[in-house]
């Protein structure tokens, strides 16, 4: 890939702020970001078609297991992120050290506050399969923590990705406030572009002076994270049927903010065609061709679809 953007940071007083600069460069299929992606492109597409998360996708929410899959994310970030902490000095770890953009357990804590009060921690614990997935970051951290990168990319590069979506989902579907309480998981204020931003990070991983060796446990450990957070789905599937309480459905509404709907997400859409899904195709071109503003936009939606699909994995 030649002249791909780059970015450089400047301080705002606040934090880094990150703005794309164009740089002459060719990434190697020998690259970690590389090796990384196309070594974790089948889990992830099995993490992608988990009940639980289709269900999410698609907007049908229980605000319940909404609420326990933040429970899971604010023990899982918390214990990365204190090996992070343990290890931001570290040489294969240190240009990865992005505390200010990326950290998210203090903003899942916010979250849990709004929707468990105060007393929230009273009210939460630490299921079995997320505490697989704790004592596997620690494990790690303190032993070999060269594969903190591994649990690193997997979490914090989809979160600048598809994460974005599901936060507009959640939002919806769950009647959450627009000014962002219960989603500040999702929000990252000191990141000015995602898209930059995670071509730095992976530019930053692909710098790591690694062997072939080391490079290929980092993959085997990012299949690993995938597994432990597609365990993490599974349970939260199950403690699901033994809650009591009405999907509130997002469906496939009509709205103007096109911008949270999953339909509107390329990836997704081009995904369950291509695993099979014909029903869904269809219902989602019929929902789109119900649209007056639709009906204008969707040759152009057509034609932007590679694209934007090539883009989100960028």
């Amino acid at each position: 890939m030649s002249a791909e953007k780059m970015e450089t940071s400047v301080s705002n007083g606040a934090g880094p702020v990150y703005e794309e600069k164009e740089k002459e460069d060719t990434l190697s299929p020998e690259d970690l970001s590389e090796l990384l992606a196309a070594g974790t492109k089948e889990v992830h597409e099995k993490a992608e078609n988990t009940q639980f998360v289709k269900d999410f996708l698609r907007g049908r929410i229980r605000k319940e297991l909404f609420k326990l899959g933040a429970v899971a994310l604010y023990y899982t970030y918390t214990a990365m992120e204190e090996e992070i902490e343990r290890n931001k000095d570290h040489p294969h770890f240190a240009p990865l050290y992005f505390p200010v953009e990326l950290h998210r357990h203090e903003a899942l804590a916010r979250d849990l506050e709004y929707f468990y009060g105060p007393d929230w921690q009273s009210q939460t614990s630490c299921s079995p399969a997320t505490q697989q997935y704790v004592d596997r970051i620690h494990q790690v951290g303190q032993e070999d923590p060269v594969l903190l990168v591994a649990h690193a990319y997997t979490r914090y590069m989809g979160d600048l990705s598809g994460g974005q979506v599901l936060r507009k989902v959640a939002q919806r579907a769950l009647k959450l406030p627009a000014t962002g309480e219960g989603l500040e998981f999702y929000q990252f204020d000191a990141v000015h572009s995602a898209k930059a931003f995670k071509q730095l990070y992976r530019s930053r991983m692909n710098e790591l002076e690694l062997d072939t060796e080391m490079k290929q446990k980092l993959v085997a450990e990012a299949v690993k994270a995938f597994q432990f957070n597609m365990e993490v789905f599974e349970e939260l599937e199950e403690m699901g049927k033994s809650i009591q309480e009405d999907v509130l459905d997002a469906g496939m509404p009509v709205h103007g903010a096109a911008g949270g709907d999953i339909s509107k997400c390329p990836y997704y859409a081009t995904q369950m065609a291509a695993s099979g899904g014909t029903a869904y195709a269809c219902q989602l071109a019929m929902a789109v061709l119900r649209h007056p503003t639709g009906q204008v936009l969707f040759a152009t939606w057509v034609a932007a679809l590679a694209g934007l699909a090539a883009w989100y994995f960028m």
